[in-house]
Parts: C-alpha cells; structure tokens; sequence
C-alpha cells in the first residue's frame, strides 16, 4: 500500500535566508504604503495568507482584497529575492527525496503554509521541484488555515490512490507544531524536525508528534522511521 509523505517547506526542506520574509516586507511597502519590520512578528508556522491579513489588520487595513493584492505582490517580487540570500536546502533533504523517488511505494506531496507560487518559486530556486511537479500538493489560499490545507492534502492522496487512505499510511513532515496539529487533524502521522528558525526540540516535544528529531536523518533511517521495507 503506498505511504503519503505530506512535506512542509520552510525550515523543513530548506531555508531561503529570510528571503521569503523580505519579499513580504517589499509587498506591505508597495501596497500598504508603509514597509513592516517583520522581526517583531512570529511568524512560523502561520500560512502566507495569515501572514498577509496580520500585516494588513497592522495597519487597519481589512477584507481579502488588499490581502490578495499584498500576495500577488509578494508571488512576483519572492524570485528576485531569493537570489539575493545565501539559503540553502537542508541537511540530508535532497538525498531523502531521492531516495523515495527511487520507491514505487512511496509518494511526496506538499502540505505547506505557501502559496503555490511561492512555494514553486523556492523549490525551483533550490532545485527540488521536480520532487513535486508532477504529484503536487495542498497550499495555502485566502481563508484557508492549517487543517483545511491538510484536509485538501488527504484529498489529493485520495484522487492518487482511488480512496482516502488509512492515518497510518499518510505521514506529515515539518518543523513546527502547526505541522503536527495539522497531521493530527486528518489522523496522519507525524514527523517533527528541529531545523527550523523558530522551535526547538522541547517545544516540538510539547505537542504530541509521534517522532521527534534534531534533522533528518539519512535515507536509511528515515525510511526504517517510516515503517517503509526493505529499510
């Protein structure tokens, strides 16, 4: 029976060096007329569109108008910028991708707070986008959160295999506990990686995954985590 890998992006499968932040900050200049210091907000784990209507509610401004139009100007203003930082894929990602691309047993897909733009914009940028072009994934839109982002994530592997498939047989991978509340929300199992910028292994801990770990390991480990045989 095939395993569902529903994978996070950033802090999970690379870190674009806060390029994704700057992008955001040009986007409230341009539409908001004002640029916001996003240092002074936590933003992991939050979609890009929670953190579109926070920075336009900052500055009084409502309704998914002005929050579409700070998006789409952060869409075309992220691949520049992404350039302009020395980020980088995380240890031991691409050789885990590879590896379970190498697996009829085995499909990627993206379950990601990003909007499909901008996660395509930042796979493509560190090269791993092939991984997911041609399965996919669930992102983030306007009025959207993070178990309805993993419920169209269930969806997609449902579409793939011809049914919903069992809790066991579908695993989230990120780097926050948002990642793991938002597995827990379709019965998946959960995988918590520490390489994000903002938890660390105690808090991550603190919400229940069923494996918790400093990065990911080698493909040989993940994949005796996983339950996947021939590990």
């Amino acid at each position: 029976m095939t395993l569902y890998l529903f994978w996070d992006i950033d802090g999970t499968l690379l870190t674009t060096a806060r390029a994704g932040i700057f992008a955001l900050e040009e986007a409230s200049e341009e539409v908001l007329g004002e640029r916001i210091d996003m240092r002074t907000l936590r933003t992991a784990g939050l979609t890009d569109a929670e953190i579109a209507r926070e920075l336009c509610a900052s500055r009084g401004v409502r309704g998914p108008a002005a929050v579409g139009a700070l998006l789409a100007a952060y869409e075309r203003l992220l691949p520049e910028r992404l350039g302009w930082r020395d980020g980088r894929v995380l240890p031991n990602v691409r050789e885990n991708l590879d590896a379970l691309a190498a697996r009829d047993d085995v499909v990627s897909m993206l379950l990601t707070g990003n909007i499909a733009g901008g996660a395509e914009a930042k796979l493509r940028h560190y090269g791993l986008w092939d991984h997911f072009a041609d399965t996919g994934g669930a992102f983030s839109v306007e009025g959207s959160d993070r178990p309805s982002i993993a419920r169209r994530a269930r969806e997609l592997a449902a579409e793939h295999g011809g049914d919903v498939p069992p809790g066991e047989r579908m695993v989230v991978i990120g780097d926050t506990p948002h990642d793991v509340s938002c597995g827990k929300a379709i019965g998946a199992r959960t995988v918590a990686v520490a390489t994000g910028p903002g938890y660390g292994l105690d808090e991550l801990r603190a919400c229940a995954p069923d494996v918790v770990l400093q990065e990911l390991p080698g493909p040989e480990e993940l994949m005796t985590l996983l339950g996947l045989p021939g590990a």
